[in-house]
Parts: structure tokens; sequence; C-alpha cells
């Protein structure tokens, strides 16, 4: 099933965070005026708040809702703590296959793959694997404590181009998204932007652009998020986010058998009332709705 996927994915030419052929080295369309979603009814069933940021790279048409707005961020800031790992391997400054003792003090909850290898060692691979395919949660915080810290964590976001993301924490504190707290917030419109600057940039080498496509595309988290309003027969390569106050996020592309992606992220919060089940249908709801306004549906 991944060989096929993976073939799929060579034949179409397109990547998830690397784009492979044609839309590897063409930059998206001038952006038009943005459509404006009306998903107002969405957030009222939810009790939430939504945002919602969303780009057809063949026409540049983008839709938006609540898009510089902020939102607690959760787990999906991993798919950039990946990159930013894989940046600094090219650097020299990380290797892929350098081994890092897992221990009893790194444990907190939601350790997939951390917690059965305390006492051993995982590589830096095997951690950003984990980090972005099952969202481990101590492997996140070992990969940044490797990196030099929080603080050269922080320092990594205004360097690629973003100086609205703000990072206050490690996990699982990042997690809290209480109400008007703007710790470890973002902007819908902004992480747009960067899935769009780590697709058509040549920020990572070919090599590990697909080691980053291949996590984002295998990770069975969320499936029925953004997975869920994709049109039939399309790849779904995303990182999903889940929080307190009712928060459920998910970004990343949706990917036709053929032809240009649409990027997307869509962020939740506030809906303590809604379940995980209903939260989920009304991201995938709104997902849905932006890919009708692009006129990808």
């Amino acid at each position: 099933m991944r060989r096929e996927l993976d073939r799929r994915f060579v034949l179409g030419g397109v990547g998830a965070l690397g784009l492979a052929g044609c839309y590897r080295r063409e930059e998206p369309q001038a952006q038009e005026k943005a459509q404006d979603l009306h998903l107002t009814d969405l957030e009222q069933q939810s009790g939430g708040r939504l945002g919602l940021a969303a780009m057809d790279v063949a026409s540049g048409r983008r839709a938006l809702w609540r898009a510089q707005e902020r939102f607690p961020f959760c787990s999906t800031f991993k798919a950039f703590l990946a990159a930013a790992t894989l940046q600094r391997v090219q650097r020299g400054e990380e290797q892929l296959e350098r081994r890092v003792r897992v221990t009893e003090a790194d444990m907190i909850p939601h350790a997939p793959v951390t917690g059965p290898a305390v006492g051993g060692a995982l590589s830096i691979r095997e951690l950003m694997q984990a980090t972005v395919e099952l969202s481990d949660n101590p492997a996140a915080n070992i990969l940044i404590r490797e990196m030099g810290g929080l603080a050269v964590w922080r320092q990594w976001w205004p360097a690629f181009g973003d100086t609205t993301t703000l990072i206050s924490r490690l996990e699982p504190e990042l997690n809290t998204a209480v109400a008007n707290d703007p710790r470890d917030t973002c902007l819908p419109e902004q992480t747009l932007a960067n899935i769009r600057l780590m697709a058509f940039s040549d920020r990572l080498t070919p090599d590990h652009d697909a080691l980053l496509q291949g996590w984002l595309v295998a990770s069975p988290t969320g499936p029925k998020r953004l997975k869920a309003a994709a049109p039939e027969g399309w790849t779904v390569a995303h990182k999903t986010g889940t929080g307190e106050n009712g928060t459920a996020n998910d970004i990343g592309m949706l990917i036709p058998v053929s032809g240009a992606p649409v990027l997307m992220a869509v962020y939740l919060t506030g809906a303590t009332q809604a379940t995980e089940e209903q939260r989920d249908a009304v991201i995938a709801d709104a997902a849905r709705r932006a890919l009708e306004t692009l006129g990808r549906g």
C-alpha cells in the first residue's frame, strides 16, 4: 500500500511539503483577491471559533475565514519542527542517524514511540518520524532540546519569514489553549504562507522533501478532518493538532491524482460542548466549503 502510494506520487509529480516535477519548480500563480467563506453556522453548530486559510496553487485563488485571528496551533507545529531539523542536517549541524538516549525523565503523555524506547536510543530520523507521523510529544521536546532549546526554536520562525507565530512552551503545556492566551498561537493565513514557502522553495533537498512528504502522508491521525474533506482519489499530506478548550486543527496539502494541490490550514477552538466527532466533522465541513469556493470541490 505504501509503495503504491509513493509510486503514484512520483508519477503524479506532486510531493507534500516539497513538490516534485513541474510543480516543484514553479511558483503558484499570483494571488487573486481572497474569497470570503461564511462559516458562522459551523461555529454556531460547534460552539467554537473557526479559522481557515486555503489556496488553490493552480489559480492562486484563496479562501479565508478569520484568517488574521489567533488560534492555538497545538501539535501542528511538529511539521515545521521536522523541517527545521532537516535544515540543520543540511547545514551539518545535525545527523539523521545520530542516536539520542531516551530516558524516563523525557516521558510525558502521548509517547507511542519514545515510551517503548526508554532506556535505549532513537536516531534523529526516528524522532522526526515519531513527531510527525504519530505526534509523539517526548520526541518533539527532544528535538527542540537537541537543537538548543526553546530560544533557538523561536529564532527559526522569523528566519523562515514568520514573525507572527508565537512559540512559548514545550509539550504538553502548549496544548492548554486557554481562550485569549496568545502563547503558542498562530494566524491561519501565516500558516498558509509557511506551507506555501516550504512547498515552493528549495529550503529542503529533494531527499529531505521526500522524507517529510512520506511522514505527512503516512500519518494516521485525524482521519475525519482534512482527509474526510478530500475528494475521492486525492491524497492528503497533513499534520493535526488537538488541545484543551475544545481545540482541534489540521494543516497541510490536498493533492489530486493530477494537477496542482490545494494548501489549507483549519483551526477550531472553544468548541467545549462538542464531542471529538463533532469537532472533526466541523473541520471537514469547513474544508469542503473552502474547496468548493476555490472550484476544487
